[in-house]
């Protein structure tokens, strides 16, 4: 069954704040093979211009995706998360994520289409620092593939 287009501009709710942690990005960034010394190193990042460590650019995902969870598990929405892949990820960036921060993300479906019974779910993650200051947006597009017939 395709999904609802009514929920096309349904914005949930900001997400409890995320610190971000040192260690979290360090731990990231060997995750992902990321070398760079800003992203483990404080005197590193500071020689720089950051404040402190700062994240690689796709760390933002970890809580993006986790806001998400807010718009597939929106029993309304009727989206089959068993059938549902990855399909793309972008990032614009206004800063840095840096150690300290402490991120809220604001979930947006942006769009809902139909492709060849697939439902194709774009949410944009409006990432906040404790200010209110816009620190990232995140567009995710996820595919919930088809049902095999029988």
């Amino acid at each position: 069954m395709a999904l609802d287009q009514s929920f096309v501009g349904r914005t949930y709710p900001p997400t409890a704040p995320y610190e971000v942690g040192r260690e979290k990005i360090r731990e990231f960034a060997a995750a992902v093979g990321d070398v760079n010394p800003a992203h483990t190193d404080a005197e590193a990042a500071r020689a720089l211009g950051h404040l402190d460590v700062i994240a690689p650019l796709t760390f933002a995902f970890t809580i993006t995706f986790k806001a998400a969870e807010q718009v597939v598990q929106d029993p309304q929405l009727g989206l089959d998360y068993s059938r549902v892949v990855h399909g793309d990820q972008k990032f614009a960036y206004r800063r840095p994520v840096r150690a300290g921060d402490r991120l809220t993300v604001t979930s947006t479906i942006e769009a809902i289409k139909s492709l060849a019974g697939n439902d194709i779910l774009d949410i944009r993650g409006d990432v906040h620092d404790e200010t209110g200051g816009l620190v990232v947006t995140a567009w995710t597009k996820l595919v919930a593939r088809a049902a095999e017939e029988a």
